[in-house]
This record gives C-alpha cells, sequence and structure tokens, in this order.
C-alpha cells in the first residue's frame, strides 16, 4: 500500500501522512512547547521534526517507504517562475534524502481548500479559503498573494475560479498594487480592541457578543467595498499588519499602543461592528461562489475559517445547503491537505471516509506510578468504572482533566485533551477563566451527544467545534457555563464512535439530565495543548484541578471525597 506524507514548514508546523487508508497526523508545538511553533525569524522554514519521526514511527514506516512528499508553498516572492523551484530545494534540504528527493509543492491555498473537501463526504462542493496571505499568485493573477481563493471541486479536478485582485494605492514613489487580506483585516482591527496579552483574534469574537455594532458599524463599512463578482476590496492601510496608523472613530485615535486607554464598553462596540462587516464580506464571496458553481455544499478553510461565528452564519446565509468547514483550518491542516492531495488526485486512492474525530496524533503513554504529585491520591485500575466515576465528580460540579486516547490535531480540544466540568453554573466559567488566566468575557464551548444535540440547540454542530449554534430560550438556563452572553454556543457534536467521550457524556447525563459538559483545552495560557500523561500531571496540579483521569487511573486533588470508595482501590 503506497504511503504519501504532507509537511507544512511554516508557522504551525505540522506533518501528516496517509497511509493504508489511514491518517496520521501532529502538530510539532505538541513537542516544542512553542504554541503555533513559530520559527525563531520572520520568514525562516522548520521542518516539523518530531511530528513527521511520530509518523512515521507510528505507522512502521521508514523515510525509504514513503512514495510521495507534498508541501505548500508559502514565499511571497513576485512570481517570476524561479521562486517555486528554490522554494522546493529549501525545504527538501531539511528532509532525510529519500524525502527530500520526492517532495513537490502545491499552493497554500489549494492545500488549505483539500484539507477540508477530501474529507467531506462531498462529490461537488465549492471551495472558500480566506486567510492573511498564501502562495505567490504567479502570472496568471499578477503580482501578489493568495488572500480570498474560490474553488469548483470535484473528485477529478480541483478549478481555482476565483481570485481577490490588488488594489492600486498611491505612493510618493507612484501607484502601487496591495493586497488586502480580510485575515489581516480582523487581526489588525482586533489588536486595536484586544489588550497585548489575550490572542486578539478569539477574543474580539468573543468580545462582540457584548457591543453594539451601530456605534461603528456605518465607519467600518467604509473601509471595505464589496463588488457585484464578489470581489472585496479593503482600503489600505486597514488590510495589512500595519495597525500602528491611527484609526479614527467616535473622537478617538485606535492604535494597538492605546487600546489599553480605550473604554471597555467602546472597545466591545468596536468589536462586534468589525466582526458583522467581516462576517457580510465572507458571506457576500460565498454567494458569488454559488452563483458560479451551482453547488449545493461549501467547504471553508484558511485562518479565518476558525472564527466560529462566522461559520454559523455562512451555514445561514450563504446559500449552500451544507457548509463543510474543515476540521483543521488553520495552516497546520495544510499538511493534511497536502497528504490527501498526493493520495487521491496523484496515486489515484479513494478518498478516506468522513471523520467524526480527529484523533489522529500520539498516544499520552502510561501515568508512572511515581507522577502523583503533592497534594493529590491515585485510585488505579478503574476500567469500565472510570467513566462513572469521573461522571459523578462532574455532577458534583468538580473540575476534571480528561487525557484519553490519540491526541486531537487542532486548535480545539475535542475530547482527548480535555478540560471538563458541569454547564449548569455560570460561577464554574467564571472559576475556569481565572483557573486558564482569560478575559472574563471568553466563553466555553460545550461538546454534546450528537444524538441529543437539536433537542438543546438550533443546529446540530459541529465535530470539529468549528461553528456556533444558537441555544434553545427554554434550555439557556440550565447551561449557563457554556451559553455566552449572545445566546449561542460553539457546538461540539460527540458521534457514537468517539471513543474518548461519548461513554463519559452518556454517564454524566443519566446522572444530571443533561448530555453535555463543558469542554475545553488542557493546557496552560499561551501554550499548546499538552500532548503526554507526564505533562498532564503537572499541569493539573499547576491549574489546581480537582481532578485528573489518564488512561483507568484518576488522580483526585486532597479535598475531594472518593467517589464509590468502597468499590476503589486507592494507592
Amino acid at each position: 500500500m503506497p504511503a504519501v506524507l504532507g509537511l507544512n514548514f511554516h508557522h504551525d508546523t505540522s506533518a501528516a501522512l496517509v497511509v493504508d487508508g489511514r491518517l496520521y497526523a501532529a502538530e510539532e508545538e505538541r513537542w516544542s512547547g512553542v504554541k503555533h511553533n513559530h520559527p525563531t525569524r520572520k520568514g525562516t522554514l522548520t521542518a516539523p521534526t518530531r511530528a513527521l519521526q511520530w509518523c512515521l514511527e507510528a505507522a512502521g514506516l521508514e523515510p525509504q517507504d514513503i512514495d510521495a512528499v507534498w508541501a505548500a508553498s508559502m514565499r511571497p516572492n513576485p512570481a517570476a517562475g524561479w521562486w517555486l523551484a528554490e522554494e522546493r530545494d529549501e525545504l527538501a534540504a531539511l528532509l532525510p534524502t529519500p524525502l527530500g528527493e520526492h517532495l513537490r509543492l502545491l499552493s497554500h491555498h489549494t492545500a488549505h481548500v483539500l484539507s477540508g473537501y477530501l474529507l467531506s463526504g462531498h462529490d461537488h462542493a465549492a471551495g472558500l479559503v480566506i486567510d492573511a496571505g498564501g502562495s505567490s499568485l504567479g502570472s496568471d493573477f499578477g503580482p501578489g498573494r493568495e488572500r480570498i481563493t474560490g474553488y469548483d471541486l470535484r473528485p477529478d479536478r480541483v478549478d481555482r475560479l476565483h481570485q481577490s485582485m490588488p488594489t492600486v494605492v498611491p505612493s510618493s514613489a507612484g501607484p502601487r498594487r496591495v493586497h488586502s487580506s480580510l485575515g489581516h483585516f480582523y487581526r489588525n482591527l482586533a489588536r486595536r480592541v484586544i489588550p497585548p496579552g489575550d490572542e486578539p483574534e478569539g477574543s474580539m469574537m468573543a468580545l462582540a457578543a457584548f457591543g453594539d455594532p451601530q456605534r461603528y458599524g456605518a465607519q467600518i463599512r467604509e473601509l471595505v467595498r464589496l463588488g457585484n463578482d464578489g470581489e472585496v476590496r479593503i482600503d489600505h492601510p486597514w488590510g495589512s499588519a500595519d495597525s500602528s496608523t491611527p484609526l479614527l472613530l467616535g473622537g478617538r485615535a485606535w492604535t494597538a499602543d492605546n487600546v489599553a486607554e480605550q473604554p471597555d464598553h467602546k472597545r466591545a462596540d468596536l468589536a462586534a461592528a468589525v466582526q458583522e462587516v467581516f462576517a457580510e464580506s465572507v458571506v457576500h464571496t460565498a454567494r458569488h461562489l454559488q452563483r458560479l458553481t451551482k453547488a449545493s455544499t461549501l467547504v471553508f478553510s484558511g485562518g479565518c475559517a476558525l472564527n466560529s461565528h462566522l461559520n454559523g452564519q455562512l451555514a445561514a446565509d450563504s446559500g449552500f445547503d451544507t457548509l463543510f468547514v474543515a476540521p483543521a483550518p488553520h495552516d497546520a491542516g495544510t499538511a493534511v491537505g497536502a497528504a490527501l492531495y498526493g493520495w487521491h488526485y496523484q496515486l489515484g486512492r479513494e478518498r478516506l471516509p468522513v471523520p467524526t474525530d480527529a484523533a489522529w496524533g500520539p498516544h499520552p503513554g502510561a501515568l508512572p506510578a511515581t507522577a502523583v504529585p503533592t497534594g493529590y491520591r491515585a485510585l488505579t485500575d478503574l476500567g469500565p468504572g472510570l467513566a462513572p466515576t469521573v461522571a459523578t465528580l462532574l455532577a458534583d460540579h468538580h473540575i476534571v482533566g480528561w487525557v484519553q486516547g490519540q491526541l486531537e490535531f487542532g486548535p480545539r480540544a475535542l475530547g482527548h485533551r480535555s478540560i471538563l466540568a458541569h454547564p449548569g453554573h455560570a460561577a464554574t466559567r467564571d472559576r475556569l477563566n481565572a483557573i486558564k488566566k482569560r478575559a472574563a468575557y471568553r466563553p466555553f464551548a460545550p461538546a454534546v451527544l450528537a444524538e441529543h444535540a437539536t433537542e438543546w440547540f438550533m443546529s446540530a454542530g459541529d465535530p470539529f467545534m468549528n461553528r456556533v449554534a444558537r441555544v434553545r430560550r427554554c434550555r439557556a438556563d440550565r447551561i449557563a457555563a457554556v451559553t455566552h452572553h449572545d445566546g449561542t454556543a460553539r457546538v461540539q457534536s460527540v458521534a457514537v464512535d468517539h471513543q474518548d467521550l461519548h461513554e463519559l457524556l452518556e454517564q454524566f447525563h443519566e446522572h444530571t439530565g443533561l448530555p453535555l459538559l463543558l469542554n475545553t483545552s488542557f493546557n496552560r495560557k499561551g501554550t499548546p495543548i499538552l500532548r503526554t500523561a507526564e505533562q498532564a500531571v503537572v499541569a493539573a496540579a499547576d491549574l489546581g484541578l480537582d481532578a485528573l483521569a489518564v488512561g483507568d487511573t484518576l488522580l483526585l486533588a486532597d479535598h475531594v471525597p472518593d467517589p464509590h470508595a468502597t468499590s476503589l482501590r486507592t494507592r
């Protein structure tokens, strides 16, 4: 059986391997401990060394066993032809010789869109990729980089049929072409709204729920012009990385340097206006793609597809019957898209089944007997008793670290490296925000049994936690810890075949009548989701969690009574 490797050498460095119809994938940050695994210097290329090594070891392969290697191109050089070969040679030099000899490049946005399309199960789909920037465009579109790209996707071909075009702006040296970016636009404004220390884009999306979009909506709309052909043109410099040029609104000059001086309610109002205009712009392009392709399904990927509020609006307003957001729409997912491209389009193999989970990474390893930290005690060999025991703890409003099975790929905790809690009380949300040192207005997501999702939410949710759904009003007061200020929640639907979370949710449902739990990533502020059992023990003690479940072992904080103590063996 052939084996195809996909790699991402840029930020969110990652590796993915498809062999025998199975996908292995991991992000380098889970070994380095550096979130997004940013290179030390901008523009530096970094090989996903340990993620690649793990993929090969997990599949039982050596480098010489790999038949094809694909990676996403990212170099923003003027497209004159020579640069692609130069980038390929530079990347190949970072790999073992057999892999470097096989390496080929495809465009960054094509790798993004295929990381969704080839896992979607749909034959004909429109594809939309929006991020800060991708590959050089080449002579077909003129100098510049991919920003907004539309595709017509079919099992036998990938057609690029929409590309954002540059804006001509005056300068002291004469007119110049600028490729503005919706990704840069959102980040640019987020840096003027969110103080340093908090992740700008995610925090602004959360803060927007507290604001009035009408206060600044008209002025923000003046910065973005929507064309009849699906075009989005952003006035310079608001679609660039320049967040120091003052934005004049309401008699105030907004910059990244003075964000702490802006009143909280006005920051929320600006966040709401930006979120609304951003979503309108993406929906505008999506509707254009629907007219061009006549497809009933939209596949969405790229960094902007991490905006779960946008995705909820896309599902409702884009004109498509179905929205499929790539399981890992950020740059790490380009390794998955590259591997799937080689598997399906180059080697002609059948597409992989539609996933209901992204547990494509390493197991946590065993918990050493010496790993019990001060202030905790261990309950061992629980076996089938683990899920009911943890469900009892959660029903009693204890906060539990949950480390089970293979590591999830992507930025969302999907029930393998999670912190779980009862969704019923807002005080739990406040305690968790304090534990994770997050802004108090940040919401937490629910993981819900898929078969019960529409009883609690106005849509079925998403297995990869990539879109919001409105909470049913009659239910909202019962799940206050996961209901955001605007009445929405970023819903993870948990299918029956989710090996590590479905049973626990069923047990919790039996205890409480609630088929859902609060689910957030198991990590410290500013660090990646953890990988190993040893890391989990250290983090649980550092964060002050009430309990930690690893494999069939449960660590309990000394202040937590033993649930069902008579039936458990304590060491």
